[in-house]
């Protein structure tokens, strides 16, 4: 149920960081376009952590590539500028995307489904979870679901990176046996948009392959596979709260909602051509 609910839900909360609306309203709080704006957004709840914190909290990106624009983007903006802008962009996205359903019965009702899944998440060992959830709810409905997913997904993202860990896989590693799996980037994508140089991810390819995770071809081997399910099976356990608290019924309902309002969105454009979310890996 938690991964089902997971890819129907985060479609919604995603589009964000493809909007063409991001830069202008992100450069009026004062932070430079492009990357800044994405580090920034996301681990602005925190307050204003230094490269080193973001890095490790968002895990499978290059650190050099933090420190590009952290903790640079906390001398332009404050961060509750940053948490304002963000706000308003997911007004204005979801207005644009949604349309006339953005003030929907269905929106409402997911809403209330949402926000309350929200009451089963818990602050321990989840430090971007616990940022955004030290937040105000937003009034209106469509927002209070982009917050109440939000929520959700940095639930289930620190759970998933305490799987990582306890199997001992690090973030470069992460990235290159997801994108291994088929299901996720493809590794010129995940190495441009993560900041990984060719040299950094044949090196630890190289050594991946040693340890009998990939194949001579840099797909699974069987440990490998293994190794992947073992950590999403964990990762869904981890992120099972939320639906325990919701129940079956009413999580099955969200779901069926939020499948939906995700079809809308991607119907509208919301992501370029073949990409429907973009998960951590």
């Amino acid at each position: 149920m938690a991964l089902r609910c997971h890819r129907a839900l985060d479609p919604l909360h995603s589009t964000l960081y493809f909007a063409p609306e991001a830069d202008e309203r992100y450069a009026a709080a004062g932070l430079r376009p492009g990357r800044m704006t994405y580090f920034a957004s996301r681990s602005a709840p925190m307050g204003k952590p230094g490269a080193g914190t973001v890095a490790a909290t968002f895990y499978n990106f290059n650190p050099a590539l933090v420190a590009k624009h952290i903790p640079r983007a906390w001398t332009l903006a404050e961060p509750e500028q940053i948490i304002d802008a963000r706000f308003a962009l997911a007004d204005v996205v979801l207005r644009r995307l949604l349309g006339d359903a953005a003030s929907s019965p269905a929106v409402a009702e997911a809403a209330e489904l949402a926000r309350e899944a929200t009451e089963g998440c818990t602050a321990e060992g989840r430090p971007l979870y616990a940022g955004h959830a030290e937040l105000e709810w937003p009034k209106e409905p469509h927002l209070v679901l982009w917050h109440a997913i939000t929520l959700l997904r940095e639930f289930r993202g620190d759970g998933h990176i305490g799987a990582l860990v306890a199997n001992g896989v690090g973030g470069l590693a992460a990235l290159i046996t997801h994108t291994a799996t088929g299901k996720g980037f493809l590794p010129a994508s995940a190495k441009a948009t993560r900041g990984w140089s060719d040299e950094e991810w044949d090196a630890e390819t190289a050594e991946l392959r040693d340890a009998g995770i990939l194949d001579a071809d840099g797909g699974l081997t069987e440990d490998g596979q293994r190794l992947r399910d073992r950590v999403e099976g964990q990762t869904n356990t981890a992120a099972a709260g939320p639906w325990r608290r919701l129940g079956a019924e009413k999580a099955n309902r969200l779901r069926d909602l939020g499948r939906e309002l995700s079809r809308t969105v991607v119907a509208a454009g919301a992501y370029p051509d073949g990409v429907f979310a973009s998960p951590r890996a």
